[in-house]
């Protein structure tokens, strides 16, 4: 086994998250972890997305179990909130670690 320093750093992009690759998905995850919940709105609002785009994003991550949605009504208008999950954490949480590792001189 090679000690070699450009092995560690294949060693570390391999831990990053392909998932959170995507700058919106990274966003979606960065701000539920922050919140105990965000509607879709709100989250549409602070990633400046789409609703098309905003919602083939969370579809991805809730696909993934990294996300759970819980609909209600409000006004008699449909309300989507997203959390994130305790599986959504640590993925978040490794990506994260593995990003400081590589920035690390």
């Amino acid at each position: 086994m090679s000690n070699h320093p450009n092995d560690e750093i294949k060693s570390t992009l391999n831990k990053l998250n392909k998932l959170l690759g995507h700058r919106i998905r990274l966003g979606i995850c960065v701000l539920l972890a922050r919140h105990t919940a965000l509607s879709f709105t709100r989250l549409k609002e602070l990633l400046l997305e789409t609703d098309g785009s905003l919602g083939a994003q969370l579809r991805k991550l809730e696909d993934e179990k990294y996300i759970c949605v819980k609909k209600e009504f409000r006004n008699r208008r449909p309300v989507s909130w997203y959390s994130l999950t305790d599986h959504g954490r640590e993925q978040l949480n490794q990506h994260l670690n593995a990003l400081e590792q590589l920035m690390r001189p």
